[in-house]
This record gives structure tokens, sequence and C-alpha cells, in this order.
């Protein structure tokens, strides 16, 4: 486990800013969108490598197997610094020093941030609760979560603060300005 405390002249540094809530829960809702794609595509294959006729049949392996997928994506995405989601909102992840971190914390990451989802499916499964009242716990929960951000010194989520890592403002440098060609008459 890594300290929380931020490293020496991390407070001054602006890249280090930790990006707002709402702008950090809309890339989440945007990774989530894109996520779709991949449970499309991990599915196909799922089905395809498994020939399976029915949507039950082997569903725990699908379940694995996407569960699988995921941490690739995820591990392999954060490890280079961002996902597409967050190259949109200008989001990257560094470790606590600012630096950009390996597949190891990136994995670590990843298994942490199932923190978001697997306590309020933990609740629904021995409650024996329904859909919608699982969707009521689902989105409650991460309410809650991402609200716990705010708790933090450096407004980080829980799994960040456990993962030894963080979410902070990234923009990219500016592009040269190509010179114009003169108009010919």
């Amino acid at each position: 486990m890594t300290s929380d405390a931020p490293a020496a002249g991390a407070a001054a540094r602006p890249d280090l800013t930790a990006p707002s809530l709402r702008r950090r829960m809309a890339c989440w809702l945007y990774e989530g969108m894109l996520m779709f794609g991949v449970v499309f595509i991990a599915g196909y294959l799922f089905s395809a490598l498994t020939q399976q006729r029915h949507a039950l049949e082997g569903r725990h392996a699908l379940q694995a197997f996407l569960f699988v997928v995921f941490g690739i994506y995820f591990t392999w995405f954060w490890h280079k610094g961002q996902t597409l989601a967050q190259k949109t909102w200008h989001i990257r992840v560094v470790d606590t020093a600012g630096n950009p971190i390996g597949q190891a914390r990136a994995l670590v990451r990843y298994v942490l941030s199932w923190l978001w989802l697997l306590p309020p499916l933990a609740l629904s499964w021995v409650l024996g609760a329904e859909g919608g009242e699982t969707a009521v716990l689902v989105i409650g929960w991460v309410l809650v979560y991402a609200l716990l951000s705010r708790l933090h010194v450096q407004r980080q989520f829980p799994h960040d603060a456990l993962a030894g890592t963080r979410l902070v403002h990234y923009a990219p440098p500016p592009q040269p300005k190509k010179p114009k060609k003169p108009r010919q008459p």
C-alpha cells in the first residue's frame, strides 16, 4: 500500500490537479458506453470459440472471459496513460508522484476498480433482490462511492488511493500550426 500524502512539490504542480467530480463521472459514463462495443466484440468472439447456441449456456464462462477482456483493455490503456474516454475528457492515470503507471499497478487498479460494482451486487445477491431493486442498490452505491472522493485530500476515488494511482487533468500539448499557403490569383 502506498501513502496518500502528496509527493514533494505535487501540490504546486498544476498537472497533478484532480479533474472535477462531474468531469470524472461524465468520463465514467462515456467509458461505459464504449464498453458496449468491447462487450459486443468479446461476446461474439466467445460464442464463436465455444459454439454456444443459447445465451444462458456457459454464462459464467462468458462472465469470466469478459472480466479478463476488460482487464486487458483497461490495463493496456492505463499503462499507456489514458483510455479512449479519458482522452476525450482530458484525464490521465498516473501514480501518486505524477509518473506513468506500469502494467502491474494498472492491473491492481483494475481489480480494485470493481469496488464500483461488487459491493451492491453482492448485497443484491445476499438479499435476493430483483432487477429494479438491484438497479437502485447499484445506482445508490455509485453515488456514495463517487462522493467518497470528496473526503480524500487529493479528491481521488477510493480504489485510486488504495492502488497508489490518481486521476489528473491532462491537456495534450498544442500541435504546431502549419503555415498557410499563399493564395494564387
